[in-house]
């Protein structure tokens, strides 16, 4: 006989999954990873999906984040109405509560991401909170709680449409994808919700990115609903785009693609997409009035051992950049690159460039130098610096034209692709933009030596800090002549279907 169904069993459990998602990848995304890394032919996606695993195996040992964004914080609960539940507090209240245990741990601090007043100066809540939190009552007389983190690259690719009942879904999700870029670090997972209403869609496609990678399964045994067919229609026809690893070109885009339906009115067709990144992070548990739940390790033999060392390329000095050398880089080479460096992000590039208005001096040196689009995880122990892998280039892209004029900057580095107007800039000031890969964060936090603030330290993780790097690894994206791996690789890569 169990008992209630206490906040702290909600509380104790909700926490707990936080913090194993964020150093755990499930086991059948690791063997899906795997296997798209056996099926890849391209050499960069393979480097790509190689630091992906490799990652993924360092942040399972040493419990430390897959990914520097630790995302937003998502629960769906599924109360059942005979659940013998004891709470006084809403689950948000209960949920919030666990959030800000999960993300304060002393041992594997999370990033805190969530920024309050989101049209005015979006100040960070510095715990992670609130969460966002769909709550259904359903049969039963248990408390079904899913768990997942989300990273802010791949939810901004999420899209939405009403088609007319006679279009065609699949071409709709084709094209859709085809335009995403790379942002939503590629190979994930599409989620999709199709039916209902906008709010029901929007639902099912974030649930759906919760499910179980079986496309192996399925294309074994073939579709039994429309679902399934779409599903099997979509992975070739998305495959077949040769997006990619991180855009560069490829085999592989999507490990799987998930999809959810709904009865819907009659004149409509609500189709909702979501995408999952390579640091795909979920957790699902049920609470029955025995105690939180418990998580066991996955086995670590599930991970390909790749050694820890990522892959080889061209050494940089970055303390010694010239025209020579910049000139030298083509896109898809790899480099690994050491010297000195700055970070910066958004709310750093928008201040830099609004004290170059009122005429005063940059905080810091910016001639010949690089410059990383990155928010590091909080250091614990003897590290210098916490998972700190790249974050979305393209946010940067209205700074970049100013700020490359203004001060000398040679070298940005970040993931996916760049607009047309930011590559006119490169090309123009005789500058690069290299990629790190997204989902790889814990493995270049290694290549870091040394990290200390220097500029906006009240940004939090978006101060600006000087950092020494060693061997990082990074690809060529877009050279000094404005050509794009992010174009040339795809176009090499794509096929018939």
């Amino acid at each position: 006989m169990t008992g209630r169904i206490t906040e702290d069993h909600l509380i104790d459990s909700v926490a707990e999954a936080l913090q194993y998602i964020s150093y755990y990848h499930s086991p059948d995304f690791v063997q899906a990873m795997a296997a798209a890394l056996e099926a890849e032919e391209s050499q960069s996606a393979r480097n790509a999906i190689t630091q992906i695993l490799i990652n993924s195996r360092m942040a399972a040992i040493g419990k430390r984040p897959i990914c520097q964004d630790t995302g937003s914080v998502n629960a769906i609960l599924k109360v059942g109405v005979q659940a013998p539940i004891d709470w006084t507090r809403s689950p948000q209240a209960l949920i919030d509560e666990a959030t800000r245990r999960a993300y304060d741990f002393a041992a594997n601090p999370l990033r805190a991401s969530i920024v309050a007043d989101p049209l005015g100066k979006r100040r960070n809540t510095r715990d992670n909170t609130p969460a966002m939190i769909q709550t259904e009552l359903v049969e039963g007389d248990k408390v079904s709680v899913t768990v997942s983190a989300k990273g802010g690259g791949s939810e901004n690719k999420t899209k939405f449409t009403v088609l007319n009942p006679s279009d065609s879904v699949a071409d709709w999700v084709v094209e859709t994808v085809k335009a995403l870029g790379a942002g939503w670090c590629p190979p994930g997972i599409i989620g999709l919700g199709i039916g209902g209403s906008v709010d029901k869609a929007m639902a099912m496609a974030k649930d759906a990115l919760n499910q179980p990678i079986d496309i192996t399964a399925l294309r074994a045994r073939g579709a039994d609903t429309p679902e399934e067919a779409l599903r099997l229609d979509l992975y070739e026809r998305i495959n077949a785009l040769g997006i990619g690893a991180q855009g560069l070109g490829g085999l592989v885009t999507v490990l799987d693609v998930k999809v959810n339906s709904f009865p819907t009115h009659a004149a409509s067709l609500p189709v909702a997409l979501i995408p999952n990144c390579a640091a795909t992070r979920h957790m699902h548990f049920t609470l029955d009035g025995s105690g939180p739940a418990r998580f066991n390790a996955p086995d670590l033999s599930a991970w390909p051992d790749l050694g820890d060392g990522g892959v080889g390329g061209r050494r940089v000095d970055l303390d010694a950049l010239d025209d020579t050398v910049l000139g030298s880089l083509s896109p898809g080479d790899t480099l690994l690159l050491s010297g000195r460096l700055y970070t910066g992000r958004d709310a750093a590039h928008r201040r830099m460039l609004e004290e170059l208005e009122q005429g005063k001096p940059l905080p810091v040196d910016l001639e010949g130098r690089a410059i990383y689009y990155v928010g590091p995880v909080d250091a614990v122990g003897d590290e210098v610096i916490g998972p700190a892998g790249p974050t979305t280039s393209t946010r940067m892209d209205k700074f970049t034209g100013p700020l490359l004029a203004a001060s000398g900057l040679k070298v940005m580095i970040g993931k996916a692709e760049r607009g047309p107007a930011a590559i006119e800039a490169i090309k123009a000031h005789g500058a690069v933009y290299l990629i790190a890969v997204g989902g790889a964060a814990y493995l270049v936090s290694k290549a870091i030596k040394s990290a200390r603030p220097v500029a906006y330290q009240d940004l939090g993780m978006e101060a600006i800090y000087e950092i020494e790097v060693r061997d990082m690894p990074v690809t060529v994206a877009v050279d000094t002549k404005g050509a794009s791996i992010h174009q040339s690789g795809p176009r090499q890569w794509a096929r018939s279907r």
